[in-house]
């Protein structure tokens, strides 16, 4: 098959594309990297700044690579917003992917309409990024998602895309608890890919070493993912047992720098509000860190995983956070067990070829 991937997130595309290539497909990846995190791609379109100039210069390089995205079997996108420009502006580039290729997918992958409707206006979730039971939170990262998302063209662009696309892949329980109620027939739940023969397992941690916790933090975002309760518990933690674990905090770092940073670590804190590891988790995990974030039992659910419990769950507030991070410290012992569980769960669930023929049998059925 001839596919082309629209977009990138967390290296979603990317390491899918390396799946669908050992598979023996074609395969052309195109985005912005994911912003500062810049990925690879084959095709990058990337916009600087969000002024006027570099938007409509921006505009001009896309209207050039049209010509480049036809006559693909498969066409997915990233998401309803799946380039750099205002939701209003998407619609005729959709139709042109639409006009011009066989299938197009939707990635249920992260933020949209139906993660935002889902999250404030039912009980699907007992806590999420934007609620706690029937509690819904309030930050200004909240009020502008659901000011896009849910009053504004986005919404209307992403209920466009969902209505009128072949299928909708997704990449969580969460996402796929959103979209599957609107759309049971042409939704389903993949794992995301990781390439784990590219990762190489972290050193063992010497005895009587410091637990060395790792957290990466976007200071725009840190309300909104909970870094900013996990980092309080962290430093609480480092305070009452200063010779028993390390801090390693990476500030928005440049994707090999974070990786070199992860990779000296024994444990990542990432995603307080979710209730499954999303792929920035799972790389670790790869390696053999280990996972404090989400782990509820719906994610082992819905991947039938009977026998391991790898991840170390919290819930969303700062002293549970704290009490599962002082058993790490108290008892290292357990280090060694819950990382190799880690890795051999990325293997079992994640690995990017296997999950590349996940995909090639939805595209050929939908």
């Amino acid at each position: 098959m001839k596919i082309l991937l629209l977009g990138e997130y967390s290296n979603v595309h990317w390491t899918l594309a390396e799946g669908l290539r050992t598979l023996g497909h074609e395969v052309c990846v195109v985005s912005n990297g994911d912003f500062w995190k810049n990925y690879r791609r084959d095709i990058s379109l990337v916009r600087h700044t969000q002024g006027r100039w570099d938007g409509l210069r921006y505009l001009a390089k896309v209207l050039l690579t049209l010509p480049r995205l036809r006559g693909y079997d498969v066409v997915q996108l990233i998401n309803p917003c799946f380039l750099e420009l205002k939701a209003e502006h998407l619609y005729s580039i959709y139709r042109y992917l639409r006009r011009h290729n066989g299938k197009v997918f939707l990635g249920g992958y992260g933020m949209d309409y139906y993660w935002v409707h889902t999250c404030t206006t039912t009980q699907t979730f007992r806590y999420s990024d934007f609620n706690f039971g029937s509690t819904l939170r309030d930050s200004e990262d909240i009020r502008k998602e659901i000011a896009e998302w849910i009053h504004g063209e986005k919404g209307k662009l992403n209920r466009y895309i969902a209505a009128d696309c072949n299928g909708i892949p997704t990449g969580l329980y969460e996402y796929q608890a959103c979209y599957h109620p609107h759309f049971p027939e042409k939704t389903v739940f993949i794992p995301f890919p990781i390439n784990i023969s590219s990762l190489s397992s972290i050193e063992p941690r010497p005895e009587g070493r410091p637990v060395r916790f790792f957290i990466g933090i976007q200071r725009t975002r840190s309300e909104y993912k909970g870094t900013d309760v996990m980092l309080r518990a962290l430093e609480r933690l480092h305070q009452v047992y200063p010779t028993q674990c390390e801090i390693i905090k990476a500030e928005s770092v440049p994707y090999e720098e974070y990786q070199h940073m992860m990779n000296t670590s024994d444990v990542i804190l990432d995603q307080l509000y979710s209730y499954t590891p999303a792929m920035n988790a799972l790389l670790a995990m790869g390696k053999g860190l280990i996972l404090v974030g989400g782990g509820e039992p719906e994610n082992y659910e819905i991947i039938h995983e009977n026998e391991l419990r790898p991840i170390v769950n919290v819930l969303p507030n700062e002293e549970d956070v704290y009490c599962q991070l002082e058993q790490l410290v108290l008892h290292p012992e357990k280090i060694e067990k819950l990382s190799a569980e880690s890795r051999l769960y990325v293997q079992r669930h994640h690995d990017h070829v296997k999950v590349a023929a996940q995909y090639i049998d939805f595209w050929g059925n939908h």
